[in-house]
């Protein structure tokens, strides 16, 4: 399993887009959370496998129809928290 922490950036607050990284990282069985940043950003950690996280974040860039993504960085986390459902933090 990878752990990934990954910052999407563009229009990606108040458009729903927690909830719909929430319900992809249900399809693709991935744990961790997601939450707002104070910078029109939103911050994931994301464990699962490498192919998993992969489609994961094909549809992180994709974004729900009224999400615009700009951009998405990621990188593996060193640390692995044992997370056992993906969750929205508030």
């Amino acid at each position: 399993m990878i752990q990934l922490q990954i910052l999407v950036s563009g229009k990606v607050q108040g458009v729903g887009y927690r909830y719909y990284a929430q319900m992809k990282a249900i399809q693709y069985g991935i744990n961790g959370w997601v939450m707002n940043q104070g910078d029109d950003a939103v911050k994931i950690v994301a464990t699962g496998t490498k192919a998993d996280l992969e489609q994961y974040m094909e549809e992180l860039r994709r974004g729900n129809p009224f999400s615009r993504v700009d951009r998405l960085e990621y990188h593996e986390c060193e640390h692995h928290d044992d997370w056992q459902s993906f969750t929205i933090k508030y």
